[in-house]
């Protein structure tokens, strides 16, 4: 069967399918996957082998330009993990036999199985309501799949060859400061630079901080903060790929709830992530796709007095770490 998983938003959200991508291959080997994404998760696609070809979707695309591409594949089944009218009619367009679809928003009227699922409950995490939606296609499918879900054989090679030109002899623990499209809550550079101090003065571990290629200016700006510290400042412009290799090496990965928090997951690196004070901005819903016992989380409250209780706790955790 050739089966089209549609999740063509942010590098977080594309994250959260993977389980549900390779629990569909699982099941039948035979089974062919094709996925639609965002043009930034193109390589993390191409990069999974349970993944069979991926369709890029250029959004400034038309609808039937989109279907055309759909159409090319020859699907016999869709899951759409994350839905809007054009992504809708661009599977009617394409004449997909079965189409599935959570029942929300206008473009549910374009598939024709819709399942209730209320996403803004919070009942479970995003990648678990996307898990559900396979059971519509198979309800015999097991949910399981392994932890990490993405290796890569040459990770370590690649992390050697870092660790000689950077001269790290210590086990990392790896800072991104940065917001990312999607984080609701965050501690601000000042703060961060207490933690950072804090994993510095232990002398135990190489601190590393990251940044993501459009964040040259806040490189700069902690590179200021942080000047004379044996800091490595990484900023990424060798494409996700690289990145996800070295992180899976990392000891500790330490962010807000965005899209590196979700890769370090991914490539079963150890977590520590900043979470809205909100039930729709929380752990409880964007939990990733790792072991549960490599991941930590804090909600970042907006009272003051809260905050600064659990920036102390966050503390004596990278301390003690």
């Amino acid at each position: 069967m050739n089966i089209l998983v549609v999740r063509n938003d942010k590098l977080g959200d594309f994250i959260t399918a993977l389980p549900s991508i390779y629990v569909l291959k699982n099941y039948d080997r035979n089974n062919r996957i094709v996925v639609l994404v965002a043009p930034l998760n193109k390589a993390l696609a191409e990069s999974c082998e349970f993944i069979d070809e991926v369709i890029v979707d250029e959004k400034d695309s038309s609808v039937f330009s989109l279907a055309s591409k759909i159409k090319q594949a020859k699907i016999d089944a869709s899951i759409t993990l994350f839905s809007n009218t054009r992504v809708a009619l661009a599977q009617f367009f394409a004449r997909i036999k079965t189409r599935i679809a959570p029942a929300t928003k206008v473009a549910q009227i374009f598939y024709n199985k819709r399942v209730i699922q209320r996403r803004s409950e919070v009942k479970m995490a995003e990648f678990e309501y996307n898990l559900q939606l396979t059971r519509e296609l198979f309800p015999d499918i097991s949910l399981e799949f392994p932890k990490p879900l993405l290796q890569f054989d040459d990770a370590k090679e690649i992390y050697a060859k870092f660790c000689e030109d950077n001269s790290i002899e210590k086990d990392v623990i790896a800072f991104h400061v940065g917001f990312g499209g999607s984080s609701d809550a965050n501690w601000n550079l000042s703060e961060y630079e207490i933690l950072i101090r804090e994993v510095l003065n232990q002398e135990k571990y190489q601190v590393i901080l990251t940044f993501g290629p459009d964040e040259k200016g806040l490189c700069e700006e902690m590179q200021r903060r942080l000047s004379g510290e044996h800091i490595i400042f990484y900023l990424s412009t060798d494409g996700l790929i690289t990145f996800a290799k070295l992180i899976s090496n990392f000891k500790l990965f330490v962010s807000t709830s965005t899209g590196t928090y979700h890769v370090a997951s991914l490539v079963g690196t150890a977590t520590m992530t900043f979470f809205g004070d909100s039930l729709f901005a929380s752990a409880k819903r964007w939990k990733s796709v790792g072991d549960e016992k490599l991941q930590k989380h804090y909600m970042l409250p907006v009272d003051e007095q809260k905050r600064q209780a659990i920036f102390e706790e966050v503390k004596k955790e990278l301390v003690s770490f």
